[in-house]
C-alpha cells in the first residue's frame, strides 16, 4: 500500500536515462516517491488530466511541446500544480520565462542531490525555491531592470529563436515543434525584425550575449 505521506513527483525530460538517474536521486528520500515519468510536454499533461502529482519535475529543452510551454498549459488546467524546473540552463531568460510562466522553483542539472529533495519538498508544501546563482542573476536583473531584445519575443519565437542560434535549419525546427515550415519561416522572419538583426551571425552573438547558448 502506497504511504500518503510520501510526496508524488511526476517526472519530465525526454532522456530515459536522466530520468532514470533523478529517479534515484529523488527516491533516495523516504518522503518523496516518483509515481510516473513523461518523455514530453505533451505526454506530462496527458497525464496530468487523469492523475494528480503533488509536484512535477520539468525539463525545459524537449522535441515538441517544450517545458515553457507545458508549464503554461499544465498551470491553466491546474492553477495550484506546483512545478519545479529542472534544467541545464542556468543563463537568463531561461529562469524568468519559466517563473513567469508559472513556475514555482527552478534547480539546474548540476544540484547537489539534496537540494532538489528539498525544492521538492518545499514547493510540495506551497513555497518557492529558486538555486542559489538563479535567484541573485533575477535579482540583479530586476534591480537594473534590464530588458534585452530577447524578452520581446513571444514563448514560440523565443523557441525558433533559441533553435535558430544553435544552428538547427527551418526544416529540423519545423519537425521538432510540429509546425509547418512556413510558420517557422514567419517566426524567424519575426525574429529577426524584433531583434533588429540582419544576419543569422548576428542571431548567434544576441544568444551568446543573452545566455542563450554557450560561447
Amino acid at each position: 500500500m502506497m504511504d500518503l505521506r510520501k510526496t508524488k513527483v511526476l517526472l519530465v525530460d525526454d532522456h530515459a536515462v536522466v530520468r532514470a538517474g533523478f529517479r534515484r536521486l529523488l527516491e533516495t528520500s523516504t518522503d518523496v516517491e516518483v509515481v510516473a515519468e513523461a518523455g514530453s510536454g505533451a505526454e506530462a499533461i496527458q497525464y496530468c488530466s487523469k492523475e494528480t502529482p503533488d509536484v512535477v519535475v520539468m525539463d525545459l529543452s524537449m522535441p515538441g511541446m517544450g517545458g515553457l510551454d507545458a508549464i503554461s498549459s499544465l498551470r491553466r488546467r491546474a492553477p495550484a500544480l506546483p512545478i519545479l524546473v529542472l534544467s541545464v540552463h542556468e543563463n537568463e531568460p531561461f529562469p524568468s520565462r519559466a517563473l513567469q510562466r508559472g513556475a514555482k522553483g527552478y534547480l539546474t542539472k548540476r544540484c547537489a542531490p539534496d537540494e532538489l529533495i528539498t525544492a521538492v519538498s518545499k514547493i510540495a508544501k506551497g513555497g518557492r525555491y529558486l538555486a542559489k546563482d538563479i535567484a541573485t542573476t533575477i535579482a540583479f536583473k530586476q534591480i537594473n531592470n534590464e530588458q534585452s531584445g530577447v524578452d520581446k519575443l513571444s514563448p514560440r519565437e523565443f523557441q525558433v529563436f533559441s533553435s535558430l542560434a544553435q544552428g538547427k535549419s527551418v526544416i529540423a525546427i519545423a519537425e521538432e515543434l510540429f509546425l509547418s515550415p512556413k510558420t517557422v519561416h514567419v517566426h524567424k522572419a519575426n525574429v529577426l525584425r524584433k531583434l533588429n538583426a540582419a544576419s543569422m551571425a548576428e542571431v548567434v552573438r544576441l544568444a551568446i550575449r543573452s545566455g542563450v547558448i554557450e560561447p
